[in-house]
């Protein structure tokens, strides 16, 4: 199967050398893809450069929302039809991801949102199991949205849709952030069950105690639009 130039792979990354090449090789046989090097100390972008991406740098780190958002804008520029928004630590799966551009196009959703908890998770902590249940409440509760996963990094839009998102919040509430606006602008969304994987390298890199605390405060005090 060629590689489909319209589809678009936004990855934002700080500091992911040890693993960003790899992660974007799963990705280039099928799709184009952008990897946001987030004010890294590390070889983040020559190693996503060597993977095959295209890479965008902010001189400091701002925060995976507005990686995201220069990752987005950067894919609309060159004319993508579709966007994901990817992990960069290898916790998503690419297949699943590819399965949920199918869905999104074939349904002519607006939005389809990775959800572990109609899929799988490998070695999920418990801390974050109910930090991300509390985000599910607090959704459902403020925007509407019978969804059942409210963090969940992997996501597919539409170029409509993605051109009329504005991620504002710079960090972790970009993703509450997301679906309140999804919930505002009436879009046509659905979820799709998803495997998200926690490595020893993720757990060590991204899924501490204090990492865990920062969302929920970003979720309860920042996740509005």
């Amino acid at each position: 199967m060629s590689r489909d130039e319209s589809l678009w792979f936004v990855i934002a990354a700080y500091n992911e050398g040890p693993i960003i090449a790899e992660v974007v090789r799963g990705v280039t046989p099928h799709a184009r893809v952008v990897v946001v090097d987030d004010g890294s100390s590390d070889d983040t972008g020559d190693q996503a450069l060597a993977g095959g991406a295209c890479v965008a740098t902010h001189l400091v780190n701002r925060g995976q929302g507005a990686a995201l958002q220069t990752g987005i804008d950067f894919a609309l520029a060159q004319g993508a039809s579709h966007l994901v928004t990817f992990d960069a630590d290898g916790q998503h799966d690419v297949a699943e991801a590819l399965q949920m551009v199918s869905v999104c196009r074939s349904e002519g959703r607006d939005a389809v949102l990775g959800s572990r908890f109609l899929g799988t998770t490998v070695n999920m902590p418990a801390l974050r199991w109910l930090v991300i249940k509390a985000a599910v409440i607090f959704t459902r509760l403020t925007t509407g949205l019978k969804l059942t996963d409210a963090h969940n990094g992997l996501r597919v839009l539409s170029r409509d849709a993605a051109r009329k998102l504005r991620i504002r919040q710079d960090r972790m509430a970009h993703a509450s952030e997301i679906l309140s606006q999804i919930a505002r602008l009436r879009l046509n969304w659905r979820e799709h069950p998803v495997t998200i994987t926690y490595s020893e390298y993720s757990l060590a890199k991204g899924q501490k105690l204090s990492n865990s605390v920062r969302i929920l405060e970003d979720i309860l005090f920042g996740g509005r639009s």
